[in-house]
């Protein structure tokens, strides 16, 4: 008798990290994945931190076939609304017969422990499938399998805003400033991924021509071609 595969949920930005854990998840052929979990600020209309519009979002989810869960976070959320959302909605994938949601987190401590702690309370599980390695090897890793992704947003005290918009690639990582992790890992930038193995064709999507300051990012917008 083969054995009922787990369930997970992958927490899901649309960027290159959390694309790769979701890559992986689906390589293992160890679970059964549930859909994409993502953040979206409901008085924008896009994805939390890397801006994103809701409808690009949509896009890329269909591309790669999966059911996309959106939790709506008020405009300006505070770290208590955040959890209390987060709290409920895991609830409601727990009930779903989700055990697992899967994480793209690389290295940075006090993240995993705060998602590790958050989760506590709700009977579902973290998974890291990057966590430990070396954020060259992951980005190699992911450019090799053939993944084409945006640079949607930076932080201009690490990163120029002349990123913005730009396809990575070998020749643009070298360009980056030597204190920058090449992953983005601090913060320095966010992506947002529209080819590559797991997609059923291209995203037909471009840079636009605003981009938007706040108090600790600029967002490049993207539109449909």
């Amino acid at each position: 008798m083969i054995p009922e595969k787990e369930k997970v949920i992958v927490s899901f930005s649309g960027g290159k990290d959390s694309m790769l854990a979701l890559h992986r998840i689906v390589e293992s052929s160890q679970f059964e994945i549930e859909g994409l979990l993502t953040t979206v600020n409901k008085g924008y209309g896009r994805t939390s931190i890397h801006g994103v519009r809701e409808e690009i979002l949509d896009a890329q989810a269909e591309a790669l076939g999966f059911l996309v869960h959106k939790v709506y976070i008020p405009k300006r959320c505070t770290n208590e609304e955040y959890e209390q959302i987060m709290e409920e909605e895991m609830k409601r994938v727990k009930e779903a017969g989700v055990k697992y949601v899967v994480f793209g987190d690389i290295f940075l401590e006090d993240i995993r422990a705060y998602r590790e702690n958050n989760l506590k309370s709700t009977g579902v599980h973290p998974l890291f499938p990057l966590w430990g390695e070396d954020p060259k090897h992951v980005m190699n890793e992911f450019l090799s399998l053939g993944y084409e992704t945006l640079i949607t947003t930076i932080n201009e005290k690490k990163l120029p805003r002349s990123f913005l918009g730009k396809t990575i690639n070998e020749r643009l990582l070298q360009q980056f400033p030597k204190n920058v992790d090449i992953c983005g890992e601090n913060g320095e930038y966010h992506t947002f991924v529209v080819n590559g193995p797991l997609f059923a064709e291209r995203l037909k999507i471009k840079p636009g021509h605003h981009q938007v300051e706040d108090d600790y990012y600029v967002y490049q917008d993207v539109v449909f071609e």
